[in-house]
């Protein structure tokens, strides 16, 4: 347990690195996802700049592209971009957008961003890894604001019906969107229900309290798809910025700022 958090910390100071050298960026919605990318990039799969290159390989789409500086520090922990591009975040001349890139940045599956497609591609995957025989697997990450999108909808009809037990669909589920609570947005109440009627095994972790469960969860049920929501805190792990919508997305920082992000870290 001391060992994940301690990563997780590593990764958050990461992602405050190249927001602050990049100078914006969805820094919160970052935060939120730590625990859940952690889990699957050094926990669950093997994924290397190695094993990358092969077809048969397990797949890590974050659908929530907005929150990919979580995903930027990872790539760099693991080997697959350098250091070098934190300078050059959000910058002519470099790799690393406020959304990824797939044919920019190596270890990106999908160029995501645009909300509520990336299920859909996830599964696209998981079919044609079943069609080859592989035992391999498609994990996509949401936000729960991204739920919002009837093509999130649509997606998990298709998942169940086709029986896509190589599918696990986590939601980064931190109660917030871009302006304001998701439940006065548009409520997705009662969540957990409304996957389980679309044909999915339906788990719900704390990934505040008891993050490190989320590992016993990886896995489904035959013949089905699983959805786990991740109950999350915007801006999780950093006292300026949890539960924090003036920094949703954030541009144009003064010292004042950069202080204030670099003594906040829980």
């Amino acid at each position: 347990m001391k060992d994940f958090q301690n990563k997780c910390l590593d990764i958050r100071k990461e992602i405050l690195d190249i927001f602050i050298k990049g100078g914006r960026g969805h820094l919160p919605s970052a935060f939120s996802l730590v625990e859940i990318l952690v889990t699957l990039y050094y926990k669950k799969f093997n994924l290397t700049p190695d094993s990358f290159t092969s077809l048969d390989r397990d797949r890590v789409i974050l659908s929530k592209g907005h929150g990919c500086l979580a995903l930027y520090a990872i790539l760099s922990d693991l080997g697959f971009i350098s250091k070098d591009e934190y300078h050059k975040f959000c910058k002519v001349g470099g790799i690393l957008g406020g959304h990824p890139a797939r044919l920019k940045v190596p270890g990106v599956e999908v160029s995501t961003g645009s909300l509520g497609h990336g299920l859909s591609v996830g599964i696209g995957m998981a079919l044609s890894l079943k069609k080859n025989q592989s035992k391999k697997m498609v994990t996509v990450v949401l936000g729960d604001g991204e739920c919002n999108e009837g093509t999130i909808w649509e997606a998990a009809l298709s998942a169940a019906k086709n029986r896509l037990d190589n599918l696990i669909v986590l939601i980064d589920h931190n109660k917030f969107q871009s302006y304001g609570p998701v439940d006065e947005v548009c409520s997705l109440a009662p969540f957990g229900d409304k996957w389980k009627s679309f044909g999915f095994t339906v788990h719900e972790v704390d990934m505040v309290n008891e993050a490190d469960s989320l590992i016993d969860h990886l896995k489904t049920t035959e013949g089905k798809p699983t959805a786990i929501i991740c109950h999350t805190i915007k801006g999780q792990g950093h006292k300026l910025l949890e539960g924090n919508l003036a920094w949703h997305h954030k541009s144009k920082l003064n010292q004042s700022d950069i202080d204030e992000l670099l003594g906040g870290l829980k």
